[in-house]
């Protein structure tokens, strides 16, 4: 892959990518999994789950007279309505008695977790390597 021009699609991978990156960094000792979790519950993770990202996304996208072609704009209302879908909000049944993830809240923390490798997939692709911080794809 020449071009190094992010993919429109990526770019909420990228923001989950780089704030789970921080909590990460801000927490020695943490794994991927801990700050993965750590972001559960966050106020990005509430704007990404609730649509609010997309939303203000596009927006900004209007207000800037951004051309961008139908069929991407289609594949980003998708991701939106994926995102809500896949990290549903349920803080308080974040784990049974057990200290197991529930089934719901095991499906938002495998989502993240391929938003991730996908950004850092995209960014090996790109020969991008110190944008490479978690190493989840090693």
């Amino acid at each position: 892959m020449k071009s190094k021009d992010k993919p429109y699609i990526l770019y909420v991978a990228e923001k989950i990518y780089l704030e789970v990156s921080k909590i990460k960094k801000k927490n020695n000792g943490f794994s991927n999994i801990d700050a993965i979790d750590g972001f559960i519950g966050s106020e990005t993770y509430k704007e990404v789950s609730s649509g609010k990202f997309h939303d203000n996304w596009f927006e900004e996208l209007e207000k800037k007279n951004e051309k961008i072609p139908e069929e991407t704009m289609r594949l980003l209302k998708i991701q939106r309505e994926m995102m809500i879908k896949q990290l549903i909000q349920y803080p308080e049944l974040y784990y049974t008695k057990s200290h197991f993830p529930l089934e719901i809240s095991q499906r938002a923390f495998d989502h993240l977790w391929r938003m991730c490798e996908s950004y850092e997939l995209w960014c090996k692709e790109t020969n991008q390597k110190k944008l490479i911080l978690l190493n989840l794809t090693d």
